[in-house]
C-alpha cells in the first residue's frame, strides 16, 4: 500500500459520520421516512435519533479534534477504529441474522475499510 496521508482515516470518517448525524437527527419526521421507509411520529423515536446525532458529533469532532492536536491523533484513531468496529460488527450481525442489505451493505464495507485505515496508520506512524 503506497504512503497514506496520516489524517485521511480520520477526515473521511469525521466527514461522513459528522453528515449522516443530522440526516439522523436534524429533523428525523421528514427525512427518515426517505431514507428508511418508515415514519418517525413517536416522541421516544425522535429522542432516539436526535441521542444518535449527538453520539456521531460528539465523535466526528473528537476525530477533528485528533486532526487538529497531534497529541490526539494517536487516541483518535483508536477511538476511530473501535467505532467503525463497533458499526461493521452490529451490521455484520443484522447480515446474518436479517439478510443482505444494499443500503448499508455500503457502509459495512466502508467502515472495514475505515477501520483497516486506522489501523494501518497507527503502525505506520508510531509516535
Amino acid at each position: 500500500m503506497s504512503r497514506l496521508p496520516k489524517n485521511l482515516h480520520l477526515a473521511l470518517s469525521a466527514f461522513i459520520v459528522i453528515c449522516m448525524a443530522f440526516v439522523y437527527g436534524a429533523h428525523p419526521s421528514v427525512i427518515l421516512p426517505y431514507i428508511f421507509g418508515f415514519e418517525v411520529q413517536n416522541l421516544e423515536l425522535k429522542n432516539i435519533f436526535r441521542a444518535v446525532m449527538g453520539i456521531y458529533l460528539a465523535f466526528g469532532g473528537y476525530w477533528v479534534y485528533g486532526i487538529l492536536k497531534p497529541n490526539h491523533w494517536r487516541s483518535a484513531t483508536i477511538v476511530n477504529i473501535l467505532f467503525m468496529g463497533g458499526l461493521a460488527v452490529g451490521r455484520l450481525i443484522s447480515t446474518i441474522l436479517d439478510g443482505w442489505s444494499p443500503q448499508y451493505g455500503v457502509g459495512m464495507i466502508a467502515e472495514a475499510v475505515m477501520i483497516f485505515l486506522g489501523i494501518y496508520n497507527l503502525k505506520r506512524y508510531k509516535d
